[in-house]
C-alpha cells in the first residue's frame, strides 16, 4: 500500500467533509439549545397516525446516534409519548441528522442526501405505525419518570460547547475511525472487488448488513466508508443500506430497547430497519440512477487533486477540535478515582456511550433524596454522587432508563 496515496486520499476526504460538519455541528447546537424538549413531547402524546408523523419529522434533524436515541426515548415515554411515537423516533432519529445530511451532500451528493432522510422519515413511520398496530400498551414496560431539567447558562456558549465539544467527543472516535477506513479501502482494495458482485445486488446488501448492524457505526462516520465501497464498485442500493441500517441500530441498543420496551416492540423496531432498509436498497438500484459518477465527483479523492484553501482551514479546524475532545475524553477515562469525600462516592454504571446518555443518568438520579450533586462519565463508566442517597434508590432509576448498574468503583 502506498503511505502517500493513504494520506492524500484522507486528507481529500477530510477537507470534503469538513465545512459541512462544520456547519452541520452548529445546527445541532442550536436545535439543542433553542427548541425544549417539551417542544418534542407536546405533539407525540396521542396514541394516532399523527403523533407517529411528527416523531419522524422531529427525529430526522436530531443529531443524535443509536444509543443516545434511546434515553431520549424514554423521556419522551415519561411525557406520555404514545408507543407508536416512540417507536418511529427510535427508528427516524439515528439513521440521519442535520450534519448527517449535510456531510451527505458532501461526499455523495444531492440525490443521497434527499433519499437518506426521506427514506429515514418513511421508515420510521411504517415502524410506529406498526407497533401502534401490533403493540399493545401494556407490552410496553413501565418506566420510572425522571426530570428533565432545563440547562442553564450563556445559550451561545451552550450552543458552541454542544456542537464542538459535545457532541465531537460522542463521535469524534467513530468518524476519525470512519475517515482512515474510507482511505485504507481507496488505496487498499481492488476497483473490482464488488464488481463481482456486480449481478447479485442483494448478496452485496445481506453482506453490509451482517458487518453493519451488531457494530456501531454513527451516521456521519459511516458516510466516508460508503462513499469509498461505492467506488470500488459497491452498488447505490447497498451503499444507502449501510447509512440507514448500520447508524439505526447496534447490539448494545437492541437490548437495551428489548430491556425497556420489551420483546415485541423490540422485534418490529428491528425488523422494520432492517426490512425497509433493503426495500429502499433494492428501489434506489431499480431506478438505474448512476450515484456512482456524482460519489466520483463529490468525494474528490485523486492524489492530484488540491483542496481549495477555505476547506483546508476547515479541515484543520475540525482536527484540532477532534484532537482536543478526544484528549479531554482520554483524560476524563483515567482521571475518574474513588473519592476521598465521605459524601461522594462513585458508581459504575455500563452502557453509556455519548453525551445524551450522561444527561439521561444525570436526570434519571438528580432529584433523588439525598442527591446534592450527581456527575456521569461515559468514557469512564462511572456515576459520581454527592450526598447521602441510597445505593438503593441510585440503581433503581438508572437501571429504570436502561442502563447497567454495577456498584460501587
Amino acid at each position: 500500500m502506498d503511505i502517500q496515496s493513504f494520506f492524500t486520499s484522507f486528507l481529500n476526504v477530510v477537507c470534503e467533509m469538513a465545512p459541512y460538519l462544520l456547519l452541520g455541528f452548529f445546527i445541532a447546537g442550536v436545535l439543542h439549545v433553542f427548541v425544549p424538549q417539551k417542544f418534542y413531547s407536546k405533539y407525540l402524546s396521542r396514541n394516532n397516525k399523527l403523533s407517529v408523523v411528527w416523531a419522524a419529522l422531529l427525529g430526522v434533524p436530531l443529531p443524535l446516534c443509536s444509543c443516545g436515541v434511546i434515553p431520549t426515548a424514554i423521556g419522551l415515554r415519561n411525557e406520555k409519548a404514545s408507543k407508536g411515537a416512540i417507536a418511529s423516533f427510535l427508528i427516524a432519529t439515528p439513521q440521519t441528522g442535520i450534519d448527517s445530511i449535510l456531510a451527505t451532500f458532501s461526499l455523495m451528493g444531492l440525490g443521497f442526501a434527499i433519499i437518506r432522510p426521506t427514506a429515514a422519515l418513511i421508515i420510521g413511520v411504517c415502524g410506529g405505525l406498526l407497533v401502534n398496530r401490533l403493540v399493545r400498551e401494556d407490552d410496553v414496560m413501565g418506566i420510572d419518570n425522571c426530570s428533565c431539567q432545563a440547562e442553564k447558562g450563556n445559550k451561545l456558549w451552550r450552543v458552541l460547547k454542544y456542537a464542538y465539544y459535545d457532541m465531537i467527543r460522542d463521535i469524534g472516535l467513530r468518524l476519525l475511525i470512519g475517515l482512515v477506513v474510507a482511505a485504507l479501502i481507496q488505496v487498499a482494495v481492488p476497483d473490482e472487488f464488488f464488481l463481482s458482485f456486480g449481478s447479485q445486488p442483494l448478496l452485496q446488501m445481506l453482506v453490509i448488513l451482517a458487518i453493519a448492524v451488531p457494530m456501531y457505526i454513527c451516521s456521519t462516520g459511516s458516510i466516508p466508508v460508503a462513499a469509498a465501497l461505492m467506488m470500488k464498485g459497491l452498488s447505490p442500493g447497498a451503499a444507502l443500506v449501510m447509512l440507514m441500517a448500520g447508524p439505526a441500530v447496534n447490539l448494545a441498543s437492541i437490548l437495551v430497547v428489548h430491556k425497556s420496551m420489551g420483546r415485541r416492540f423490540t422485534s418490529i423496531y428491528l425488523m422494520t430497519i432492517v426490512g425497509f432498509a433493503v426495500l429502499f436498497g433494492l428501489l434506489l438500484n431499480a431506478t438505474g440512477l448512476d450515484f456512482s459518477v456524482v460519489s466520483h465527483d463529490t468525494c474528490c479523492m485523486s492524489a492530484t487533486t488540491l483542496s481549495s484553501p477555505f476547506k483546508l482551514v476547515c479541515a484543520i479546524v475540525l482536527t484540532l477540535l477532534i484532537i482536543f475532545a478526544l484528549m479531554m475524553k482520554l483524560f476524563s477515562k483515567f482521571t475518574t478515582t474513588k473519592s476521598l469525600d465521605p459524601d461522594v462516592t462513585v458508581y459504575r454504571v455500563e452502557d453509556m456511550h455519548c453525551s445524551h446518555c450522561e444527561a439521561a443518568v444525570v436526570r434519571a438520579v438528580e432529584d433523588l433524596p439525598g442527591i446534592e450533586k450527581a456527575k456521569a462519565s461515559a468514557s469512564a463508566n462511572t456515576l459520581t454522587i454527592k450526598g447521602p442517597a441510597t445505593e438503593e434508590a441510585i440503581r433503581a432509576a438508572v437501571e429504570g432508563i436502561g442502563y447497567t448498574f454495577k456498584g460501587k468503583v
